[in-house]
Parts: C-alpha cells; sequence; structure tokens
C-alpha cells in the first residue's frame, strides 16, 4: 500500500503526517534533520510514494539531502499550497503536515525545481556583494548627513575622492572626527571587501562560456550574467524562452470574469534580484548604450508611446526572452535582429 507524507518544516521541529488510503495513519513531530528525517521515515513508512514539503529556508538543503537518501522528495510551490492549507479550520503545524500529506495523495501540487548548491553559491555571493553596496551607500550618506550638521558639507564624489574630501574637512574638527573616522574607516572596510566579492563574480564569469555569450549584449556585465545562469541553470529548463519573462515576473497580469476582461500591472514574481538586474540593464540599453541595436530602438519607439518606465520594463522581458535564446542556441548578440526574439 503506498503511503504519502506531508512535512511542515520549522527551524528546530518538523511536523510529520503519514496517509494511506484516504486515512492518517500516524502524525507526530521530530528534530529538523534530513538524516533524522530520513531514518523517520524508513521506520515508519517504508516504500513511501511521495514526501511533500512546502519551499522555504530549509527547503534546499531537505530536498538534496532526502533525494540523496534515496527518498521521493518533493518541494511545492507555497503560494500554491497556501490556498489548500487554508482550508483548515485551525492553522497549526499538524494541519498543515496533514494537508500536504492530502496534496501529496490526490496528486494536487505545483512542484519547484530545485537549484544545485553552485547554483546556490553563486546567488549568496551575489546577494552578499548587492548588501555590502547597500550599507557603503547608507554609510556615506550617513557620514554626509552628521558633518552637513556642523556646517562640513562633502563635495560630491565617490570612493578615493569621498574618503579624501571627508578627511580634509576633518582637518581641523578633532572633535567630530572622533565620530566620523570610525564610520570612515567601516565604509572603506565594506568597499574593499565588496570589490573581492565583485572579482570572484568577474572570475566566474569570464570562465564560463554561456555567461561570455550574455555579455555580448550591451548592457549585460558579469553581475548581470551569471546572476541569470544562476537562475536559469540550464535553457532546457524552459521549453519556450517567452516563458523565462513570466517566469521572472515580468508579464502583466490578467482578470477575466465573464465580460470583464483587463491586464493589470506586472506579476512581480520569480528572482526579485535578478528582475532588478534586468531592469537595470534596459534602462542602460535605452539610455547609455552607444551600440545601434534593433532592440533599442524597439525600446526607444516603445518610450514615446507609453513612457520610459513601462518601455523599460518590455525591454527587460525582452532581454530575458533573448538570453535564453542566446543560451540555447549559442550564439552571441546580433544587433539587428535583437527586436524580434
Amino acid at each position: 500500500m503506498a503511503k504519502y507524507i506531508g512535512l511542515d518544516v520549522s527551524m528546530k521541529e518538523t511536523a510529520v503526517s503519514i496517509r494511506c488510503e484516504g486515512k492518517r495513519i500516524w502524525r507526530g513531530k521530530c528534530a529538523s534533520d534530513p538524516k533524522i528525517i530520513a531514518q523517520f521515515v524508513r521506520k515508519r513508512a517504508p516504500g513511501v510514494e511521495r514526501i511533500v514539503f512546502e519551499t522555504g529556508p530549509l527547503s534546499v538543503w531537505f530536498w538534496h539531502a532526502l533525494t540523496a537518501e534515496g527518498l521521493p522528495a518533493i518541494c511545492i510551490d507555497a503560494r500554491h499550497a497556501a490556498k489548500a492549507l487554508d482550508m483548515a479550520p485551525n492553522k497549526t503545524d499538524a494541519n498543515d503536515a496533514d494537508g500536504l500529506a492530502q496534496l501529496a495523495e490526490i496528486g494536487y501540487f505545483k512542484q519547484v525545481r530545485v537549484k544545485t548548491f553552485d547554483s546556490m553559491l553563486t546567488r549568496a555571493r551575489v546577494a552578499a556583494r548587492t548588501r555590502l553596496v547597500q550599507i557603503t551607500v547608507e554609510l556615506s550618506n550617513q557620514i554626509r548627513g552628521l558633518m552637513k550638521t556642523f556646517g562640513l558639507v562633502v563635495p560630491a564624489g565617490r570612493g578615493s575622492v569621498f574618503e579624501k574630501n571627508v578627511r580634509d574637512l576633518l582637518a581641523d574638527e578633532a572633535s567630530l572626527a572622533r565620530i566620523i573616522l570610525p564610520l570612515l574607516e567601516s565604509w572603506r572596510s565594506l568597499r574593499q571587501h565588496v570589490a573581492e566579492l565583485s572579482r570572484q563574480l568577474i572570475s566566474e564569469a569570464r570562465q564560463s562560456q554561456d555567461c561570455q555569450i550574455l555579455m555580448s549584449i550591451p548592457g549585460v556585465g558579469s553581475i548581470t550574467a551569471t546572476s541569470f545562469m544562476a537562475a536559469i541553470e540550464d535553457p532546457a529548463n524552459f521549453r519556450k524562452s517567452r516563458s523565462v519573462g513570466a517566469w521572472l515576473g515580468l508579464t502583466t497580469r490578467r482578470y477575466q470574469s465573464g465580460e470583464i476582461d483587463y491586464d493589470g500591472h506586472i506579476s512581480r514574481r520569480g528572482d526579485k534580484h535578478l528582475r532588478g538586474l534586468l531592469y537595470e540593464a534596459a534602462v542602460t540599453v535605452l539610455t547609455r548604450s552607444q551600440a545601434d541595436s534593433g532592440l533599442r530602438e524597439w525600446g526607444l519607439k516603445l518610450r514615446e508611446r507609453i513612457g520610459f518606465k513601462r518601455a523599460a520594463v518590455a525591454v527587460a522581458r525582452k532581454l530575458a526572452v533573448i538570453m535564453h535564446t542566446m543560451l540555447k542556441s549559442g550564439e552571441l548578440f546580433d544587433p539587428a535582429i535583437g527586436a524580434t526574439a
């Protein structure tokens, strides 16, 4: 008899529910450790058909660890599961595990493709660099704000120019320097870490032929290319290139009911950071790129009709489609046909 298991995973404990022939035969809790859960499954439900759990902070680790144990682990979309789990009268971990076990039994779930650890390492590196850049900007703004209070206006400038300007203004302000200089040292140290992470990303992009192909597009640099590859992993994961735009939340939502039928704002689903990088690349194509291409011409015509921001979103979606097409074909960017992808 086939058995089905639902796991409601939390940081310390995981609620477990086991179903067989439409009935719950056992439920309980165990430590949130895949090895312990694997031992538990072999004891309580040998020959299990499906083990279902939702996307979350531990889902990548759980899926890889349970799969390595030879168990049929399935990670499902938490947003999809939430609609079914909301049917329970009370929101508890045990009831959530029951609901997931029922979804596993009837097969009503949307399976999520779990990324490899290598892809997650790249994503973690990009995320760490992005956060450090944000902190350095916050620190520099804090320094400017504090000094402005005492009539010391730091001139425009970034990097070493900013540091020199701050130190020059503090030359005769010993009391204020004791407050500002520690912030400035922290700012400089963070910039060094940002530079190191940037070097790692550039090195990774140079060693990847796929990243080199993507970087042939104007406006697409090493960070955007490596982030795109980490998200897509294998072009074969998408049957159609235009599906990538929807997967990244760059297509409009549609609402249709009876006589009502309209398109709304973009869905903003998927990888938020990659979506932002593609938007920045689209802005570069529309404003700073000196290379003539069909994509740029198309975007500029669109800007005249619907405005800059909407045109940039459209170009970002088009970029996602083009990048996936290039990965499938292995060809460099062709400016002449950039807008027809």
